[in-house]
């Protein structure tokens, strides 16, 4: 028997475990949830003896468990790392969902449920493709470690310390990431790059308490002119960053980038129609997808103080408060730009206020690899087998921590290779994941690992 007749008989199967695990509720935000993220885990440990791994085991990490587990046998052969995470979003607003959450249902070729697209679904896949080489074919035509997580969800916060302090333990010539997806269903598609983070608070202090504006207006700063003042110097019309040393380490686009993005297809009016505007913004010089991709953001996330009820309260705040996130692209660094922001926020202080910054710890370094790595390079190959056509090259303006964290402790990029679709609802109500997807992964990965070990072709 083949590795393809395998998959073909035991779909009724894999979807059945599929259903099991979609109905543990590994929420890793919510510390209620701790046991069922670590039962997750074991979930997958017991799935990946079942595929004929070896080595497994849960790794402590100091925050939600990593599962590892490894087949080593592929002598002259390389070593790759699947990764994927066994978390899930919270399921607010739960009202919203047309069934419960943590119980899967299959309407229309889809499974609804928290985590079917974003990760579970997706990190079964490699699971069940290294399954079906083990058992038809008694061996994997490459070596092979997983690296499954259970804090993904949440910014990996104590990956960093940890891959680095076992960066023996995970060495390998690349990774190759299950939390992703293609273009569309008849598209493929291969990641390139992810932004990185760096997220901060504004709290403006006035007077003690609020003061009558009849009494105090005009004699007294307003915390909240002046927050207003602060933020609007940060941002040209023009949609270019004014922060002092924002833009000193940004990676300048190079002509074959530009071509790579210009290939993707992208039609304004139905963008604009979608979103419910009528023009788009952004940095003078530069198209939608590269500002939404490929140029660093800042952007004021939420504003609030002083009165906010229905009719007038003529008061003059005591305090005022902003959210801003940067979303940053490659050779940025969270740590300068958070220091950047802080140093034009002191410039910018009016007089007869006091500021506090608080700068969140769940920044992210951003990641970009060459198109033409050899993970990249074989991925094509087999994405041009299974859809019969090229892959668009592909950013994101979203962040996925681990890769610049793999890239900097062990020195090996990350190939994306993920099933999912972007109108899968995932993070929101009602999330699904395609069967055909669920099932196309299971040979991509198979073809996947065989092409590998043809990497020098």
């Amino acid at each position: 028997m083949d590795w393809q007749t395998y998959l073909d008989n035991n779909q009724a199967h894999f979807l059945e475990q599929l259903f099991d695990f979609l109905r543990i509720p590994s929420i890793s935000s919510l510390p209620e949830h701790a046991g069922d993220v670590r039962r997750a885990g074991e979930w997958v440990m017991e799935r990946l003896r079942t595929a004929g791994m070896e080595n497994i085991k849960m790794m402590e990490t100091g925050g939600h468990p990593v599962v590892y587990a490894d087949w080593l046998h592929a002598d002259g052969q390389p070593t790759v790392m699947i990764y994927g995470h066994f978390d899930t979003q919270p399921v607010d607003p739960v009202e919203l969902w047309e069934s419960p959450p943590f119980e899967p249902v299959v309407k229309d070729g889809k499974v609804f449920a928290r985590g079917a697209n974003d990760d579970k679904g997706n990190m079964l896949v490699p699971i069940l493709a290294i399954e079906a080489l083990l058992k038809t074919m008694g061996a994997l035509p490459i070596n092979v470690k997983c690296f499954f997580e259970g804090q993904e969800e949440i910014g990996s916060p104590t990956l960093p310390k940890f891959i680095a302090e076992e960066k023996d333990t995970f060495a390998c010539d690349f990774v190759i990431s299950a939390d992703g997806g293609q273009w569309a269903e008849d598209q493929p598609a291969l990641l390139l790059g992810l932004k990185g983070l760096c997220a901060l608070q504004i709290d403006v202090c006035g007077p003690a308490y609020d003061v009558h504006s009849g009494g105090y207006g005009g004699a007294i700063q307003n915390p909240i002119h002046a927050l207003v003042y602060m933020l609007s110097s940060m941002r040209g019309t023009d949609g270019r960053i004014l922060v002092e040393g924002f833009y000193d380490d940004v990676r300048p686009l190079t002509d074959e980038d530009r071509a790579q993005i210009a290939e993707v297809p992208l039609d304004l009016d139905e963008y604009k129609e979608r979103l419910g505007i009528d023009e788009v913004f952004g940095e003078t010089g530069y198209s939608t997808l590269e500002r939404a991709w490929a140029r660093p953001t800042l952007e004021i996330n939420g504003i609030w103080g002083g009165f906010q009820g229905e009719g007038t309260k003529t008061v003059l705040p005591s305090k005022a408060h902003a959210k801003i996130t940067c979303r940053l692209v490659a050779d940025q660094q969270p740590d300068k730009i958070a220091q950047c922001l802080v140093s034009h926020i002191e410039a910018h202080t009016l007089p007869g206020i006091t500021v506090d910054v608080k700068v969140e710890a769940s920044g992210a370094v951003p990641y970009l690899m060459p198109a033409d790595h050899p993970g990249n390079v074989a991925a094509r190959d087999v994405h041009i087998a299974l859809y019969g056509k090229e892959p668009y090259y592909v950013r994101s303006g979203g962040s996925i921590p681990v890769c610049a964290m793999f890239l900097e402790s062990l020195g090996v990029y990350t190939v994306n290779f993920g099933f999912a679709l972007n109108d899968e609802r995932q993070h929101s109500p009602n999330e699904f994941f395609r069967l055909a997807s669920f099932e196309r992964g299971q040979r991509a990965y198979c073809m996947l690992l065989e092409r590998l070990a043809r990497m020098q072709e």
